[in-house]
């Protein structure tokens, strides 16, 4: 092994460490005056019972979070082996991130990808700063799990499978 880099400023190389590490990939979503939003977040984790929390970390760049973070309720959903193109869909940077994404909405206006492995019914509960990112809390207010699905798995910049 090659001896440890110091300072490591180049982004390109902590994005190539940070792929070392496999994640799921989830999608957050809502309407916004009718109209689904959502971005994508690989950077998800379960963080308290007690309260019920999860966190997810966000671009401080992103357009799509201001939409999301106003709303009440927010709809998680945890993707699904074989949902790349949805994740590809609601992760694009132009055009109608929905277009073939089949969805619901729930009463609150949580928005919800037909085929994954959870959904979790949120809103927020704190936000955080996290260096180029924001680290959201989540608090979970219901939820739908199919655990027999399998996780759609990001790692080393691709899409894997899980052995068994």
């Amino acid at each position: 092994m090659s001896p440890l880099v110091t300072a490591p400023t180049d982004p390109a190389v902590l994005r190539q460490a940070f792929g070392c590490f496999p994640s799921g990939v989830t999608a957050l979503c809502a309407l916004d005056a009718g109209t689904p939003v959502g971005m994508v977040a690989s950077t998800f984790t379960p963080v308290s019972l007690r309260p019920p929390l999860v966190s997810v970390c966000v671009q401080d760049t992103s357009s799509t979070w201001p939409k999301l973070r106003r709303q009440g309720q927010l709809g998680l959903s945890v993707l699904a082996e074989g949902q790349d193109l949805v994740c590809r869909s609601l992760a694009g940077r132009d055009g109608d991130r929905f277009t073939n994404v089949d969805w619901e909405s729930g009463e609150d206006g949580g928005v919800y990808i037909h085929g994954a492995s959870l959904w979790l019914d949120c809103s927020v509960h704190a936000e955080l700063p996290g260096g180029d990112h924001t680290i959201v809390l989540l608090e979970i207010h219901g939820l739908r799990a199919d655990p027999d699905r399998e996780p759609l798995v990001f790692h080393g910049s691709r899409f894997r499978r899980l052995a068994s």
